[in-house]
């Protein structure tokens, strides 16, 4: 029986949780309904298309998280400031009246200040974070690769401290539209170039320099033949997320008191990742498919939804 609906709704797509009242996923309905393609800013038409008919005269619970309560959103929420975990979520619910008088709430997103004085911002990932400590550890470590990769420091069950890497957008950028892409004869995946990749991306010796010279490195590498052709799309994906591993653990401080590394990501992006940190010499566990779901769960239990 369904006792909580989530939307865990993102700038490219949606995903939708019927939810059941021991937290257990009933139905999952995925749309490519992302806040920027929401014609006209219907959301409220929108979100009844999608969900409309999960929706039953006993008004069951709605939960929304993710970027639709950004500027370019449904409603655009404050951050709330690290340490924050699912109470603090809670207690920063947003209740808004749909047109039909039925309450939906929105959770916003978190924000923190790094050691350089600089500002970060997360917006969706932080209900996966709360649904997978949930299912997971009291300490952890936590990575959502993407295209704005986060890594964040948990415990018991609050994020402490993360910090973002644009890794998936720069890849993309770097391998469709620069010099880069022209030397790259196959999107196929090589193994080898990948971790080839990594290992350039992962050297903190000071003649490799930082990622500005690595990424003409990876050019001059290919025109002397040290990196195949077949190989150019692995291997710089291979560098950018070295590189990314290399400085999130430097940017987050002492992580040797993690076991392990918490992956939340698409089985490719999972794939990929496991494979990076490994050479890290980091040990990695998957999260679960449905961290949103539980993420919902718990905050709408935390602020007494359900």
């Amino acid at each position: 029986m369904t006792t909580l609906i989530g939307l865990d709704w993102g700038t490219s797509s949606l995903r939708a949780y019927r939810i059941a009242d021991d937290g257990a996923v009933l139905e999952t309905r995925a749309s490519n309904d992302g806040i920027l393609t929401v014609a006209n800013n219907d959301f409220e038409a929108t979100f009844h298309r999608v969900v409309g008919d999960w929706l039953s005269a006993t008004s069951h619970p709605v939960i929304l998280s993710g970027m639709i309560t950004s500027r370019q959103g449904w409603i655009e929420l404050p951050y709330v400031s690290c340490p924050a975990g699912g109470e603090g979520l809670a207690a920063a619910l947003h209740c808004h009246t749909l047109n039909d008088g039925r309450s939906i709430h929105f959770v916003t997103g978190l924000s923190v200040v790094g050691a350089d004085g600089v500002p970060d911002v997360m917006r969706g990932e932080e209900t996966q974070i709360v649904g997978a400590a949930a299912d997971g550890d009291e300490r952890g470590l936590v990575v959502l690769p993407g295209t704005h990769s986060k890594w964040a420091l948990t415990e018991g069950g609050q994020v402490m401290h993360f910090a973002t890497f644009m890794t998936g957008e720069l890849f993309a950028l770097l391998s469709k539209h620069s010099i880069l892409g022209r030397m790259m004869a196959s999107e196929d995946h090589d193994e080898a170039a990948f971790v080839q990749g990594v290992a350039y991306g992962r050297r903190s010796d000071k003649p490799a320099g930082g990622l500005l010279k690595r990424l003409f490195g990876t050019r001059a590498q290919g025109l002397f033949g040290s990196v195949p052709a077949n190989g150019a799309h692995a291997f710089l994906s291979g560098l950018l997320i070295g590189c990314e591993i290399r400085e999130a653990l430097a940017c987050l401080g002492d992580t040797s008191a993690f076991a392990h590394v918490t992956i939340l990501g698409t089985q490719e992006l999972t794939a990929l990742y496991t494979v990076a940190l490994g050479q890290f010499g980091l040990e990695t566990r998957v999260g679960p498919d449905d961290a949103a779901a539980k993420g919902h769960y718990a905050i709408a239990k935390a602020a007494g939804l359900l």
